[in-house]
């Protein structure tokens, strides 16, 4: 299996420089520097508190619903941060944002992150909340062998499996004390950590956690042309039918992580199909739905995939939408997005699909 994973690999490496080199993919992202720098920079100086390190939710000072940004945005920008990290880790990206992250950090047992800032107030916990940070860190703990980074993705392991029980034959619910719904946003991220925690350390625990929470969302919430509904309803078993791109994207990158794992071609069929699907729902008019982190997670996973079956669509998408969202949607102060107000969670996905782009292209 580690024979497998070396030389599937190194013919990534190989594949991707080829195809940045014979489709022009890199001189079409040369500007995507720029972009980062310039986006980095504006949450710096417009979305960040100096005095205590958090950051902002919007840049609307006046009508704001908190002092400081909920943890959810924070989820958007870690995973960017390490993504610039990638790029050049002198500048330290991911730091600060950690210490912000820090200041969600909740006691009550089992410990975890809570969805606003723990001196300002107690409020609620998010299993995928605290997922995606783990995800991230994760990453920057492939990245640096740093092990806080993987203390803390096992403190949110320990904590979201408290998310499980047996009603509408198991899974993970959305909100901590909420058993009204098990959506799809908690159960996705959750296979996600579980398998990057098998990768690291190998214990059987993860993967057998993975794997029972992967067929609980296939059995559940998979809708038959491959996308998947955002929730099912406790106790009724209602399905929420919407579908949106990061419940795909965080599934995409599971299937996709599995078949590198396992080899077994079933996962890569899997993972090809919902890409296939995908494509089919959401990208209509050469543009996606206009959710930046949403596409964001999108991305992830279609990398994923690219790194195995080397189809440059997907990328040539990504990297074509992205240059059209600087182009049409960006104010006069290089802030993106569609609305007046700009937050801070479209500046860090976009941010993130930019690095990530970026990396391709080297």
């Amino acid at each position: 299996m580690r024979t497998f994973t070396f030389f599937a690999c190194i013919a990534c490496m190989v594949t991707s420089a080829a195809f940045a080199q014979s489709s022009g993919f890199k001189e079409k992202t040369a500007n995507f520097k720029a972009y980062t720098s310039t986006i980095h920079k504006n949450i710096n100086h417009l979305l960040r508190d100096r005095k205590t390190g958090l950051y902002f939710e919007t840049t609307d000072s006046i009508q704001k619903e908190n002092p400081h940004s909920w943890l959810w945005p924070l989820c958007a920008l870690v995973q960017a941060a390490n993504e610039m990290d990638v790029l050049d880790a002198r500048q330290q990206y991911l730091k600060p944002v950690n210490k912000a992250i820090d200041q969600y950090y909740s006691e009550k047992s089992p410990v975890a992150y809570q969805d606003y800032v723990t001196a300002e107030r107690l409020s609620s916990r998010f299993y995928d909340d605290n997922q995606w940070i783990a995800i991230a860190y994760l990453d920057a703990y492939n990245r640096t062998r740093e092990a806080g980074y993987l203390k803390k993705a096992i403190m949110v392991y320990d904590y979201m499996i408290t998310g499980v029980d047996e009603k509408a034959g198991g899974g993970l619910y959305w909100k901590d004390g909420d058993f009204s719904t098990k959506n799809t946003c908690s159960n996705a991220p959750a296979i996600l950590v579980a398998l990057q925690l098998y990768k690291i350390t190998k214990e059987k625990k993860y993967m057998e956690m993975a794997l029972a929470v992967y067929n609980w969302t296939n059995k559940t919430l998979r809708a038959p042309e491959g996308l998947f509904y955002d929730a099912i309803k406790i106790p009724s078993g209602e399905i929420d039918r919407k579908f949106y791109t990061y419940n795909t994207g965080a599934m995409l990158q599971a299937n996709a992580l599995l078949f590198g794992i396992t080899a077994e071609k079933k996962y890569l069929t899997e993972a090809q199909q919902i890409s296939k699907a995908a494509k089919s729902y959401f990208f209509k008019d050469n543009r996606l739905p206009g959710h930046y982190w949403f596409n964001a997670v999108l991305l992830r996973g279609n990398i994923e995939l690219y790194k195995i079956d080397k189809n440059p669509d997907w990328i040539n998408i990504f990297r074509n939408e992205a240059q059209r969202i600087w182009t049409e949607e960006r104010d006069g102060a290089n802030l993106l997005g569609e609305h007046q107000e700009k937050t801070l969670i479209d500046q860090a996905a976009m941010m993130e699909i930019y690095a990530r782009l970026r990396q391709l292209a080297q």
